[in-house]
């Protein structure tokens, strides 16, 4: 890290902060606050989309697997670009015609009032679990870049983060991640370039990669790889196709942004992994011993992005770099703390205790909520710091397949099947929590080593048999006992019937965003956006001036055209909407 390094990332700092301040000026109401007010464009949503699916935990633990092994890491996302595809297909639009501000709100219509609490009070923690993760992800890349013990890092960053999304709310989250997915993409494409040119080109890179790195067809070789594989991909369809999940399109203008936003989010799913990848494995070739540069960290391999970033970047770049990855862990727990502070607010605050309060009320709340949520996660991440003997990437699928799974099966389900009674909610979810216990306890790797006298599993394969059988074990008999209370929709009471029939009827009825009622941003997104566009881009093309060797230069030079000619776009297409 150099000083140039430590500029960048300061720039950036209070670039969102002054981003959060201007996105702030779109808030008249409590819907504006946490969905956007229904207003914004399929870029905007599109580009949150793609951002808020991942985080730094990308650049650490799932580094931490191509470093390891290779092309196994890529499953997860070519699973996210299917999930976003089928959203293409059939739930962004339907997820935005729910015409509601909360995702949970979508429970309370589906399912019932009990399910709306239920489901509120396992969001809220479930959420900042997630973000715990996701914050402790990137404090372990900024500790190895920085030198820096890991703790402190965790406290100051998670402050930082907290910051911006008070200010500004949904507007602020998702202009954010439009700004954050262009910083990332082409840095990323760099350091993608100047690792594969620093081992020698792509067929050196091919060439001194460990045997079976890339060697797809050895899935058919071992049955566990094949079940994670196939886990992997049903966890991820589930992860993208569900009721809270469906709050990313609840901020859309319509029912074609919604689509259009979800075909953004799928081609950069699959684009982005070719991309992220590379630098992890070509440090595999560069620095096969990692523990001796990180010797404070626990399991050194997920520093394997940074480690051969600093190796290949040039001066200032990697303060670029840290801008990007820190925008990805930033995007989720901007996006995730105002989705829960909406929820709390919306769903029980409002709900339960205050019926009647004024939307100023509900927005001082949400921000009030933000603050305390967000110092749960911090204090989530500082614990999860302590987890030893378990990596960022086991923690993350691992905690996927055995606590959000079971309690997204009901709000996968109750989008394509009506005739259920409201209990099928809440009770499929603790039917699945029970699962999890009694696969945990009973169906783990020692079983499997013991019924069917295998010898002692690799790490790799203990972790493939958690996930692999926690995650059918969980869809299989959550979806039997979903799918059995069918046998009591006779029972359920008229009225009820009635509101779940409405509920469907309004999910397939297309958005008539004019008919509506619905206040038009447009020139003000594009013209927003394409300033701010234009003004970052700027900044990155004048660290070309910085010293560096000519290739240093031209990255700068990239990243910084590009970022700009989206912005010159914006600006244009401002323009016309107002013709």
């Amino acid at each position: 890290m150099t000083s140039y390094d430590y500029g960048v990332i300061a720039f950036y700092f209070l670039f969102m902060l002054l981003m959060g301040w201007l996105a702030g000026r779109f808030i008249k109401s409590s819907s504006d606050y946490f969905r956007g007010g229904g207003q914004m464009l399929w870029w905007l949503v599109g580009a949150s989309a793609f951002m808020t699916q991942f985080s730094a935990w990308t650049f650490t633990g799932a580094a931490s697997k191509a470093y390891d092994e290779g092309w196994p890491i890529f499953v997860i996302f070519f699973a996210n670009a299917i999930g976003f595809g089928f959203n293409v297909v059939y739930f962004a639009a339907r997820a935005r015609q729910m015409r509601v501000i909360t995702a949970i709100e979508c429970v309370r219509e589906r399912f019932s009032k009990a399910n709306e609490q239920v489901f509120t009070w396992l969001q809220i923690p479930l959420g900042t679990l997630y973000a715990g993760i996701w914050l402790n992800g990137l404090c372990i890349f900024l500790t190895a870049a920085f030198g820096l013990p890991l703790e402190p890092t965790i406290l100051v960053t998670g402050i930082v983060v907290v910051a911006m999304t008070f200010v500004g709310g949904s507007w602020a989250a998702v202009a954010g991640d439009f700004i954050q997915v262009l910083i990332l993409m082409p840095v990323t494409i760099v350091a993608a370039v100047l690792a594969l040119n620093y081992v020698g080109g792509p067929t050196a890179f091919l060439e001194k990669l460990p045997a079976g790195h890339l060697d797809v067809g050895v899935i058919f070789e071992s049955k566990l790889m094949l079940l994670w594989v196939l886990a992997i991909i049903v966890k991820q369809f589930i992860s993208t196709n569900n009721l809270i999940d469906a709050s990313r399109y609840l901020c859309v203008k319509d029912s074609s942004h919604a689509r259009k936003a979800a075909l953004l989010a799928a081609v950069l799913f699959a684009i982005g992994p070719i991309i992220w990848f590379i630098p992890p494995m070509a440090a595999r070739i560069v620095h096969p011993d990692l523990a001796t540069m990180f010797p404070a960290l626990s399991n050194p391999s997920e520093t394997a992005f940074v480690a051969i970033c600093i190796t290949t970047m040039p001066a200032g770049m990697i303060g670029l770099l840290l801008s990007g990855i820190f925008s990805a862990t930033m995007s989720s727990m901007d996006s995730g703390l105002n989705r829960n502070a909406g929820i709390f607010v919306k769903n029980f605050y409002q709900s339960v205790l205050r019926p009647q309060a004024s939307d100023r009320e509900l927005v001082l709340t949400g921000r009030i909520t933000t603050g305390i949520m967000g110092a749960l996660v911090i204090v989530a991440a500082l614990n999860f710091s302590r987890m030893k003997d378990l990596g960022l990437f086991d923690l993350m699928l691992q905690f996927g397949t055995l606590v959000a799974v079971p309690y997204t099966i009901p709000l996968v389900l109750g989008v394509f099947v009506k005739k259920t009674p409201p209990w099928s909610g809440w009770s499929t979810v603790f039917f699945g929590f029970f699962v999890s216990l009694l696969t945990t306890r009973f169906l783990g790797p020692d079983w499997l080593e013991a019924t069917y006298g295998l010898p002692p599993l690799s790490s790799a394969d203990r972790s493939y048999w958690t996930v692999g059988a926690g995650l059918f074990v969980n869809v299989t008999l959550g979806t039997l006992w979903f799918l059995g209370t069918t046998l009591f929709w006779k029972r359920t009471a008229a009225p009820t019937r009635d509101r779940i029939e409405t509920f469907y009827t309004r999910m397939l009825t297309p958005i008539d965003f004019t008919g509506e009622g619905g206040e038009s941003s447009d020139f003000r997104q594009g013209r927003l956006l394409g300033m701010l566009c234009l003004a970052y881009g700027a900044f990155i093309i004048a660290l070309a001036l910085i010293p560096n060797p000519i290739s240093g230069r031209l990255g700068f030079v990239f990243c910084g055209v590009v970022v700009g000619s989206i912005g010159i776009a914006l600006r244009r297409a401002a323009g016309k909407s107002i013709d």
